[in-house]
């Protein structure tokens, strides 16, 4: 890192006493609190912030109004379930009296047949 310019330690003294100077030149120039730009660099950066707050609020009501239609969703799907089930038990009673009518039909059949054959002896 030795630059061949310097020809001695004075040289890279004086040259780093300059380098302090012109960094607090710079400090010192910066604009005061009340000059028109600073005022309006910190008015935009307020309106972004002011904007990114508004962005922020709408994507959680977004989210929140979602969340309460998933809600409402589950809550309507379990209530199409739970009727769903009530129809296939009220199907299963109707299937079950049909089998048992079935079944009553088919031994009066064969009761018949049974008492028609014992009749012909």
């Amino acid at each position: 890192m030795n630059n061949p310019k310097d020809k001695n330690f004075a040289d890279r003294l004086k040259k780093a006493a300059e380098a302090k100077q012109a960094m607090l030149g710079r400090f010192k120039t910066r604009p005061a609190e009340d000059d028109p730009a600073v005022a309006a660099r910190r008015a935009q950066r307020e309106a972004v912030t002011a904007a990114r707050e508004v962005r922020s609020a709408e994507r959680k009501a977004a989210e929140d109004a979602a969340a309460e239609q998933r809600a409402r969703d589950a809550v309507e799907a379990e209530r199409q379930a739970e009727i769903a089930q009530a129809q296939a038990a009220e199907e299963e009673v109707e299937r079950a009296a049909r089998e048992a009518a079935l079944a009553v039909e088919q031994k009066a059949a064969r009761d018949a047949r049974y008492a028609a054959r014992k009749a012909r002896k």
